[in-house]
């Protein structure tokens, strides 16, 4: 059975047709189902984004926001997005497509409901200014990830390994209040999504070949969507730290 997240992929030497689940097809074929499968996977990226943009909008204009992150519901608002992550990161073997597909759009939700507390700290305009600088560098990086005939897969545990870096260090700055700290996180989010925004690209479609014409398929689509979501979302906020302008 195939798995969703494995970076290798069936391949051809060069100059050699490409195959799919171990048959050579012909390359217009293989190419045209490849802008596909990615075209697929951006669309439901973007649409996720909107929606919680969207979500988070509404949330803080109507004033529920500010009166709900005072209270101890916001500690329920800020994890929610945490538990979709885990059962569809856990559950996708055993979850139909449908299953995720209902699950990524109530993560969008929960992520809109959390991203609204930004809405409380920052200006409107600086807001939007950091988000389509970071929709310009996810385009582009994700046009590198893409285009690359470099292997990307080697950078990419270390990457995964500075996210995690990255969050224990969030949460002693939690207790020491540095700012120092707190800036040095912030450059290194940057650079470590920035980072995995293309491995992920890369990796995603290297997997086209295994997963077309399967079950899986559509699974991919959904988790490589949450894959580049969540390095969207996460190189918008550590952005935001650096442009944008407090209230």
């Amino acid at each position: 059975m195939a798995n969703w997240n494995d970076p290798q992929l069936d391949k051809s030497g060069f100059g050699a047709s490409p195959r799919l689940n171990g048959e050579t097809i012909g390359r217009t074929t293989y190419d045209q189902g490849l802008r596909r499968y990615m075209l697929s996977i951006y669309n439901y990226m973007a649409s996720g984004i909107l929606l919680s943009g969207v979500v988070a909008l509404l949330f803080a204009a109507s004033g529920m926001a500010e009166q709900v992150m005072v209270t101890p519901l916001r500690w329920l608002i800020a994890l929610a997005p945490l538990g979709f992550v885990f059962a569809m990161s856990f559950g996708v073997q055993r979850m139909q497509t449908s299953t995720l597909q209902i699950l990524f759009w109530a993560f969008s939700v929960a992520m809109g409901l959390s991203l609204s507390s930004i809405f409380l700290v920052y200006t409107g305009p600086s807001i939007a200014t950091t988000f389509f600088a970071t929709a310009a560098a996810f385009a582009g990086l994700s046009l590198v990830g893409y285009t690359t005939r470099k292997d990307l897969s080697a950078m990419g545990s270390f990457l995964i390994m500075g996210v995690f870096g990255i969050l224990a260090a969030m949460v002693i700055n939690i207790f020491l209040h540095s700012n120092g700290l707190a800036l040095a996180i912030s450059i290194l989010g940057v650079l470590i999504f920035a980072g995995l925004t293309a491995w992920d690209t890369q990796r995603l479609k290297n997997q086209y070949g295994q997963v077309a014409g399967t079950e899986w398929a559509g699974k991919t689509v959904i988790m490589g969507a949450l894959s580049l979501y969540l390095d969207f979302i996460n190189l918008f906020m550590f952005l935001l730290n650096f442009l944008g302008n407090r209230r």
